[in-house]
């Protein structure tokens, strides 16, 4: 089994910056659109979120990258492609597997930026755009999936399975260590060095149970095998979106 660490909304360079927390409730501001999209940050009422974040940049009427996507049915669907693509499917990353989406947030009261957990999702189904059958690709644009609009490259690729967001701000969610910086992470004990993909460099495993993210990269995948310690860690992370 694998645990996927995926980043994704708006930081300092797509965006502009922070994601931003609303009554305690995480709210992930997708990326703008860089391609195909039908999707405004009004459609999903984060038009004064999305116009706050960037500074005026973008609004209500601009078009996002919508995606990762979670529907009210409890499904999420999640598109790849590229050289980020390439890594997961060079990892082996398949059915079963759990992605857990993580991005840049601040801090309702005191606006500090960090790190957190947002979203999940546990891939039951993955669609090759390139080759599966027009209807199923189809489907997908009719529900507006920015990759199934118009492919991205000839990898695009959409995980589908359950997923969901959380409901609340959960300390058991939050990534940065207590004063940051949001690059530097608190780890759970059964994650080490060689442990990572994009972080094998030694001086990343801090002391303390601590870890240097990479300020790069998408996708991190921790192969976890059949070890029990990083499975009861899932499993707590998972129930925290109950």
């Amino acid at each position: 089994m694998k645990i996927v660490f995926s980043r994704k909304g708006f930081d300092s360079a797509a965006g502009g910056g922070a994601s931003p927390i609303v009554d305690g409730v995480p709210l992930s501001l997708p990326i703008p659109a860089g391609t195909a999209s039908r999707t405004t940050y009004g459609d999903l009422g984060l038009g004064e979120h999305a116009a706050r974040a960037s500074r005026g940049k973008l609004g209500a009427e601009d078009l996002c990258h919508h995606d990762p996507m979670f529907r009210s049915d409890g499904t999420c669907l999640f598109g790849q492609v590229g050289a980020a693509q390439t890594h997961l499917a060079n990892q082996g990353v398949g059915v079963g597997d759990v992605f857990l989406f993580f991005g840049l947030f601040r801090e309702e009261e005191t606006g500090e930026p960090h790190h957190r957990i947002f979203g999940w999702m546990q891939i039951e189904r993955m669609v090759d755009l390139a080759s599966c059958r027009e209807e199923e690709r189809e489907e997908l644009a009719v529900l507006g999936h920015p990759h199934a609009i118009a492919l991205h490259g000839n990898n695009d690729c959409i995980y589908v399975g359950p997923g969901g967001t959380a409901a609340r701000v959960s300390e058991a969610l939050r990534l940065t260590v207590p004063g940051g910086p949001p690059s530097l992470w608190q780890r759970p004990e059964w994650l080490r060095k060689g442990g990572l993909t994009y972080h094998d460099r030694a001086d990343r495993w801090l002391r303390g149970k601590r870890l240097k993210s990479v300020a790069r990269g998408q996708e991190f995948v921790a192969d976890i095998g059949r070890r029990e310690a990083p499975r009861r860690w899932l499993e707590t992370i998972l129930a925290e979106f109950l």
